[in-house]
């Protein structure tokens, strides 16, 4: 098909700019003199044929396979801790919103009741 075609030029090209790249790390961040301000940038043209036939690289432990399941990363036990830590604060603070906000409705209800059975209208000055 021609899609798979245009797709693995397309993968090849990509590949052979990376490696290209890599090669010329050293000079992607060319020294800027004060003398060098306002004078034209040199351009280089890169030529993006591959070279060699493109292969995808090997599954490792570190590079597995497409949609093969990713492993845990290991965690120390200090961070589990942190982790633990601040689930459990959490927890607590909203436990303690829980109980906050049903003593103000348990109030506000006692209230109402207690104007209710005084036979008084309720307040709407708030």
């Amino acid at each position: 098909m021609n899609w798979e075609r245009e797709r693995d030029a397309l993968l090849a090209r990509t590949l052979e700019f990376v490696q290209t790249v890599a090669r010329r790390e050293e000079n992607a961040r060319p020294e800027v003199r004060p003398g060098d301000v306002g004078r034209p940038i040199e351009r280089r043209h890169v030529d993006m044929v591959p070279s060699a036939p493109l292969r995808l690289a090997e599954p490792t432990a570190d590079n597995p396979p497409p949609g093969a399941p990713l492993s845990r990363p290991k965690i120390p036990s200090d961070l589990q801790r942190e982790f633990r830590d601040r689930i459990e604060g959490f927890r607590r603070h909203q436990e303690r919103f829980n109980r906050e906000r049903a003593e103000y409705f348990n109030a506000t209800l006692a209230r109402l009741r207690a104007a209710i059975d005084e036979g008084a209208a309720p307040r709407t000055d708030k």
